[in-house]
């Protein structure tokens, strides 16, 4: 006979105890067997389902997870700075507000400076597209074009499409309504990195020891350094994206002197920013550049476009590896081919995340499983 316990209750209004019995629900049976064929095929189909639901989740959100991920990435970078005047202010939170706004102060700063160029060099390539055309027809190359593949004329009428009708801007955005929708999308996403940024700052050491503690306690202190050395690693990815965009902008600003070309000073600072953005980064900063210089002249604008597809191969295969390997003890060949395979498999979020993945693989190579091998 099945032993029946007795469970006594109290009434939040102080009645009597009443003794209540539970059910009787028989005695336990013997365990599945995970073994059989059904069982396994039945967690293997659940399991799939899971996974093909989860990733179908996280593809519509990528939008997101971008913004996440450069967040993230520029608080790591900001870190070390902050770090640094934490040691004297005392407190994080003033040492993300003190960051943060020398930050902002230097955007904002260098959109005044680059913003109004940008504007009157527009203004002047539609001015003087007429003479552009005109020049164009007095160079025997282009001239040639010109009778085998009506190639001014071409060009004729498409500056006329895009400069007068205003099609090139409506075009590229989708209709007015593209317009008005992109640019509410950038400020945006511009307000959402900043508030996300301003947390991961502020709040990155206290995640870190939470994460830390999933790890046993005899082995937590290692655990604990290897994360902050990948995280520091990421930072220095950062700082040096940041190096690298620095070159860009400094060889853009003597192209510019070279060339003669207006407001160097503005391009250089343009590149800087430009430079930082995976992918189309310098596609878009030649096509500005270059569209400069042919407000000039068409052989300063074919010069110019040659010139920095010149140094965007030399920064690739040369100044990136370099510096890699002095910042994050990678490999020149494992930063170029992390770098591709991660664009060719993620697309943007591939290429931000690919060379610091590839350094923290590194690490703990180095230090767990080298060590295991080697004593093995």
């Amino acid at each position: 006979m099945a032993r029946i316990k007795r469970v006594f209750k109290k009434s939040s209004d102080k009645s009597p105890e009443i003794p209540t019995k539970l059910e009787d629900f028989g005695a336990k049976g013997d365990p599945l067997n995970i073994q059989h064929p059904f069982y396994f095929g039945f967690l293997a189909t659940t399991g799939a389902l899971v996974a093909f639901a989860l990733l179908q989740a996280l593809q519509s959100a990528t939008q997101v997870f971008i913004l996440i991920i450069i967040s993230l990435f520029l608080a790591m970078g900001l870190n070390p700075a902050v770090s640094a005047l934490e040691q004297r202010v005392a407190k994080r939170g003033l040492a993300v507000t003190a960051v943060v706004i020398l930050v902002l102060l230097f955007v904002v700063l260098a959109a005044l400076v680059v913003i109004p160029p940008v504007f009157s060099q527009v203004n002047d390539l539609v001015d003087g597209a007429p003479q552009l055309i005109d020049s164009l027809r007095n160079n025997k190359t282009f001239l040639t074009l010109d009778e085998d593949y009506g190639l001014i004329k071409t060009l004729e009428d498409k500056f006329e499409n895009w400069f007068t009708d205003g099609a090139l801007i409506t075009g590229a955005f989708g209709g007015v309504l593209g317009v008005g929708r992109t640019v509410l999308s950038g400020a945006f996403s511009a307000l959402t990195v900043l508030i996300l940024t301003l947390y991961f700052l502020y709040s990155l050491p206290s995640v870190t020891k939470v994460f830390y503690r999933l790890a046993p306690a005899s082995r937590r202190e290692r655990v604990s350094k290897i994360g902050d050395a990948i995280i520091a690693r990421v930072g220095s990815f950062v700082g040096s994206q940041i190096l690298i965009a620095f070159f860009a902008s400094i060889f853009v600003f003597f192209l510019g002197l070279v060339l003669d070309l207006p407001y160097a000073a503005a391009l250089g600072m343009l590149i800087l920013f430009v430079a930082l953005i995976p992918l189309v980064g310098h596609f878009i900063g030649g096509t500005i550049v270059s569209l400069v210089a042919l407000t000039q002249s068409p052989t300063k604008g074919v010069l110019a476009l040659v010139l920095y597809t010149l140094y965007v191969q030399i920064e690739n295969y040369l100044i990136t590896p370099r510096i890699m390997k002095r910042t994050l003890a990678i490999p020149g060949l494992v930063t170029i081919v992390a770098a591709l395979l991660g664009t060719s498999l993620l697309g943007l979020v591939g290429g931000i995340l690919a060379v610091p993945i590839a350094a923290a693989i590194l690490l703990i190579m180095d230090e767990v499983v080298f060590p295991k091998t080697d004593n093995s």
